[in-house]
């Protein structure tokens, strides 16, 4: 059996509304998963649910002319997840300042080295994530996270897909050049950051 496209489910749900279900069904792991990604795993639940709350109210605003609803309703998620970017600035600064507070008070004689320098190195990404503006980085994290395509991330934003690549490309300089700046350049920083 041909499965319906989401175009034809979300039109169906304007007569039937329970038909909405299947949207749900199809997308909301997905969609739990990226919200779980830039939120507190405690919150994507919720934010899900307002996620397919606006959907919903909104099913009338959504182009039948396009086959899938994953945009779109990343989009919405998106908007959703803006609306929470303080509380994620707070939260990426948040598990960089832990992660390098672990990493000082590891045993080193009980750690591998490899591991700290992992903990270290995660608290540098999260600042560095940061740091970038939220237009790059929202560009980077759908394509590194959520593994979208140019167009799809381009459809999403609402923006030309020469856009996205032009976003991505800046994000991934810019966040080496953060991560070289931070990067401790001798063993004395490296022993200084764990004091």
């Amino acid at each position: 059996m041909v499965e319906e496209p989401d175009s034809a489910v979300v039109t169906a749900s304007l007569d039937d509304p329970a038909t909405f279900g299947v949207i749900f069904d199809r997308h909301g792991a997905t969609l739990f998963r990226f919200l779980a990604r830039r939120v507190d795993p405690a919150e994507a639940d919720g934010l899900l649910g307002e996620v397919f709350r606006i959907a919903f109210e909104r099913r009338t605003s959504f182009d039948p002319t396009r086959e899938s609803a994953r945009p779109w309703l990343y989009g919405i998620a998106a908007n959703v997840l803006a609306k929470h970017r303080r509380a994620e600035f707070r939260r990426l600064r948040a598990m960089g300042r832990m992660a390098a507070n672990l990493a000082s008070t590891l045993d080193v004689a009980e750690q591998a080295v490899g591991d700290v320098e992992a903990r270290a190195r995660w608290a540098r990404v999260a600042d560095a994530l940061a740091e970038l503006p939220e237009s790059e980085r929202q560009a980077l994290l759908l394509f590194c996270w959520e593994e979208m395509s140019y167009d799809e991330i381009a459809t999403l934003l609402g923006v030309p897909v020469g856009t996205v690549r032009s976003r991505i490309h800046r994000s991934r300089a810019r966040l080496r050049e953060l991560m070289e700046f931070a990067e401790p350049s001798s063993e004395a920083e490296v022993e200084r950051g764990r004091t």
